[in-house]
């Protein structure tokens, strides 16, 4: 557990010694090793011991598959990433923990013996990881309206990420979504920016009551700050709004994180009024850390750097506007050696001034010293059985039912009971991949059974007494009307980011459209379960439907969607987002004068 023990601080400190640590000329152990001295006191004298090669490498994060351990150790490397679906092989626990501690190692074998943080978009679970629990993505989350419940998921995160050591949370993601059309939709908990100001609680679960504690891992507010206001739902575009709407919308969220001593924070890819955020330095230096009063520190977003001037590439200009402009942490996962040849010439050209660098290599430290890194740098392998435990998949299940929406439900088709003799089909209906959507074990995610689950049919069957008849067929064939219903899980296959941008239609994939209208013709009373990461385009077909639920992105316990159709659990999820009558409509935001298929916060009970 990564917390000070400050009765064993100096036993620590001469361990460090015996290992090759910097010592006085006393011969007693370096202040910086003592954690009976005040963070700001060890700060300051490992500061003044550090080589500008020391700084530098701090302030460099590559990706794992780019960097060695030697290179780690050569260059006082200060982090090192996984991108999304980078993994270790095997991909289990075990073995995240064996490569966390081989390159902590690294970093503890140079001069200074500084450890390294370990950063990964852990945005809905330790979700890179195969058999973490995977909870529902944040637009999930923004339906339940549970700031504790959302607290309880960070705290479960933290933990499953603690056991394999890995101590930096690229979460939460605090975007107000302001257009549907948007790839990263499902990553926001919704358009208002009071649901995602309420939902910072994820902070003080990943976090804990003070960095350190047991299971606390470091947490990033991103992406600042804009980006899910950019024109057409653009993503890495341009947030063309006024100063005004951009500090009543977006910046609300951040400065919850701030106050909730959030430790890192991200910088947007997209724009403001045509600037870059990664070159904006009154956003980032005179707002978030001056007005604001942000004491972390300041990561670019993956590659960010390279898109300031819109070439392919980083030039040296790119480097030394991002620095100044406030990031203290810069991720260039491939070219990294580069930006350290970048910055140094920066810095003996006088382009960056020495008290920059200074200056984000007081706010990197100071949060591994928070953390706890120089007395327990390795993985605490206690919390591996945290690991897609059953009560992290309780919890998740329960999240699961809390954000449930039933949005239409004619003639009560809903609650079944519970000996229904009821027919399922969908391509949703029996995937792990699908119902928990990107950044689920790779990047964009997958369909398949990529992760240990329960698919939404699985639940089904086991919600259904043992001699009701459930049956499945995923295109819908095979259904006659001796059955009470029908239920289509369809919905959107997995994306994630710009890969997800819709600039055309919005509807309903043509597969799922022929499942549907297979299972009307049969006369039986269809329920729509979908899954998708956003509001689809459906208005026309729902003319036909008995029952439509919401599921959005549930993730790995699907028995959370069955509890809420067999009325275990009440619906009491509310819409997140407003809900387009037609794909036209986009932007539709709560407020602006446009009819909407349901209004934000629409969502029916079994009373209604």
């Amino acid at each position: 557990m990564r917390f000070r023990l400050l009765a064993f601080g100096m036993l620590a400190a001469f361990a460090l010694v015996a290992y090759g640590g910097p010592v006085r000329a006393d011969s007693g152990p370096a202040p910086y090793l003592d954690p009976q001295l005040s963070v700001e006191d060890r700060v300051d004298d490992l500061l003044d011991r550090m080589s500008l090669d020391d700084k530098l490498g701090q302030m460099t994060q590559p990706e794992r598959r780019y960097v060695t351990p030697e290179e780690i150790t050569r260059y006082r490397l200060g982090s090192v990433l996984s991108s999304g679906g980078s993994a270790p092989s095997p991909n289990t626990p075990e073995s995240w923990a064996d490569m966390y501690d081989g390159l902590q190692k690294a970093a503890l074998a140079g001069p200074l013996r500084i450890p390294m943080m370990y950063g990964v978009d852990a945005v809905h679970g330790d979700n890179n990881m195969v058999g973490a629990t995977i909870f529902p993505h944040n637009i999930g989350l923004g339906a339940s309206r549970d700031p504790a419940l959302v607290r309880e998921i960070g705290a479960a995160t933290a933990a499953e990420m603690a056991g394999t050591g890995v101590d930096w949370d690229f979460a939460p993601c605090l975007c107000v979504v302001r257009n549907d059309r948007w790839g990263r939709t499902y990553e926001s908990f919704g358009e208002v920016p009071e649901l995602p100001t309420v939902m910072t609680t994820l902070i003080d679960g990943l976090q804990g009551d003070e960095l350190g504690g047991p299971g606390s891992v470091l947490a990033t507010a991103k992406h600042y700050v804009g980006d899910g206001g950019t024109d057409g739902g653009d993503d890495r575009g341009d947030t063309r709004i006024s100063e005004k709407e951009l500090r009543a919308v977006h910046l609300p969220p951040f400065r919850a994180a701030v106050n909730r001593g959030v430790g890192s924070v991200m910088v947007s890819y997209s724009s403001w009024n045509g600037l870059k955020m990664h070159q904006n330095k009154y956003l980032i230096t005179d707002v978030l850390k001056d007005e604001l009063g942000f004491k972390g520190f300041v990561v670019s977003d993956y590659n960010g750097i390279d898109e300031i001037d819109g070439k392919r590439g980083f030039s040296e200009d790119e480097v030394a506007s991002a620095i100044n402009a406030g990031i203290d942490m810069v991720m260039v996962p491939t070219e990294w050696r580069r930006f350290i040849d970048y910055l140094r010439t920066a810095v003996k050209d006088g382009d960056v001034p020495m008290s920059r660098i200074d200056d984000a290599n007081r706010r990197i430290l100071t949060k591994k010293f928070q953390l706890g890194l120089f007395e327990h740098p390795m993985a605490d392998r206690a919390y591996l059985k945290t690991v897609g435990s059953p009560a992290h998949r309780k919890l998740a299940r329960k999240a699961v039912a809390e954000s449930q929406v039933l949005l239409k439900n004619e003639d009560d088709v809903l609650p079944l009971d519970s000996d229904d003799k009821v027919f399922v089909a969908g391509r949703s209906a029996d995937d792990i991949g699908m119902q928990s959507g990107g950044w689920t074990i790779t990047w964009q995610g997958e369909p398949g059974p990529i992760t240990p689950g329960t698919t939404i049919l699985d639940g089904i069957r086991k919600a259904a007494d043992s001699s009701a008849a459930v049956t499945y067929s995923k295109d819908g064939s095979g259904i006659d009307k001796s059955y009470d219903a029908a239920i289509a899980v369809v919905g959107e296959t997995p994306y994630a980011e710009y890969h997800g941008d819709l600039t055309g239609d919005m509807g309903l994939d043509a597969d799922d459209l022929k499942t549907i209208d297979r299972l009307h013709a049969s006369g039986v009373p269809v329920i729509v379960v979908l899954v998708s990461g956003r509001p689809l385009d459906i208005a026309a077909e729902l003319p036909d439907w008995d029952a439509l639920v919401a599921s959005w992105l549930p993730g790995t316990e699907g028995a959370g969607v069955a509890d809420v159709l067999y009325g275990d659990t009440a619906p009491t999820g509310r819409l997140p987002v407003t809900w387009m009558r037609e794909a036209a409509q986009e932007p539709i935001n709560k407020g602006d004068g446009k009819k909407p298929l349901f209004p934000f916060g629409y969502g029916l009970t079994y009373d209604d």
